[in-house]
Formats: C-alpha cells, sequence, structure tokens
C-alpha cells in the first residue's frame, strides 16, 4: 500500500537514485509479507512459541508470551523475519494493537512505515471497535482489550 498523507514514507535526505530505489525495494520486500487484513493475525496469545530457524536464526528462538519482553521480542523477530504466512501464524491482532504503541519504537522504521501505511487502525490506536464495557465509579468506560487505557464511549 503507498504512503497516504496522514504517513508520508520516511525519505532521507540527500538520498541519491540508486540509493532511493534500494529503499523502494526494501519497503517492497516487507509490503509483500503483510496479511491482507489484521483478522487474519490469530497467532498465540499464551503460553511458550518457539519459532523456526528461518525467523529466529540468531539469539532466542523460544519466547514466553506471559513476560513482556520476550511478548515484544517475538513481535518484532516475527515482523522482521516471518514470510507471509508467518504473521497469521505468530501474531495475534488484538495484542498486536495493544503492544504498537511500544513496539512501534521496537521496530525499524521501514517495518513501521509499511504496517502503519497498510492498517491505519495500527497508527491510530482504537478502532471503535467494542470489546469490553467496565463500569468506574458510575460511569460507563470502554476498554479497548478489557484493561489498560480505557476510552469513554
Amino acid at each position: 500500500m503507498p504512503p497516504s498523507p496522514q504517513h508520508p514514507a520516511p525519505t532521507p535526505r540527500n538520498i541519491s537514485g540508486e540509493d532511493a530505489e534500494d529503499l523502494a525495494l526494501y519497503q517492497e520486500k516487507f509490503r509483500r509479507r503483510m496479511p491482507d487484513s489484521l483478522d487474519e493475525l490469530h497467532g498465540p496469545t499464551h503460553g511458550v512459541v518457539d519459532l523456526p530457524l528461518h525467523m529466529a536464526w540468531s539469539g532466542m528462538t523460544s519466547y514466553g508470551l506471559g513476560k513482556p519482553r520476550q511478548r515484544m521480542g517475538l513481535y518484532r523477530t516475527v515482523m522482521h523475519e516471518g514470510l507471509h504466512d508467518d504473521l497469521p501464524r505468530y501474531l495475534d491482532e488484538d495484542l498486536l494493537l495493544q503492544l504498537w504503541p511500544v513496539l512501534r519504537t521496537l521496530v525499524g522504521r521501514t517495518v513501521r512505515t509499511v504496517w502503519e501505511d497498510a492498517f491505519p487502525e495500527v497508527a491510530g490506536g482504537f478502532t471503535g471497535r467494542v470489546v469490553g464495557v467496565e463500569a468506574l465509579g458510575g460511569e460507563a468506560v470502554v476498554g479497548r482489550f478489557g484493561y489498560g487505557p480505557n476510552r469513554s464511549a
């Protein structure tokens, strides 16, 4: 998906034609791996995940989803190294949306730009989808995942 006015693709200053072409090819590599919709992401949300060698070729291969740092590490690794069929298998839509505000600072600029351009709901935070409603102090509050920051209905 091409960059939008809300999310222009980062372009380094004084980039030569050859370097610009390399950057475009690098971005396209990640775009081709993207699912058509976040609804396709049905990966695990708990337990231990063992990644195959083509993704976890250096460092950790097992990630405990109950541990925040390992959960972030898993998502970062899958987003950078995963192939098209890996993303739905190892990423979960709701967990990705929950992690994104921090995860976007851990992934590379190209990965961040490609994901935010492809899925505005990732970049924009709250999608308007009501997952749970909690009563706090007599006031109804909509919580995206039933916990964390609450947003008024």
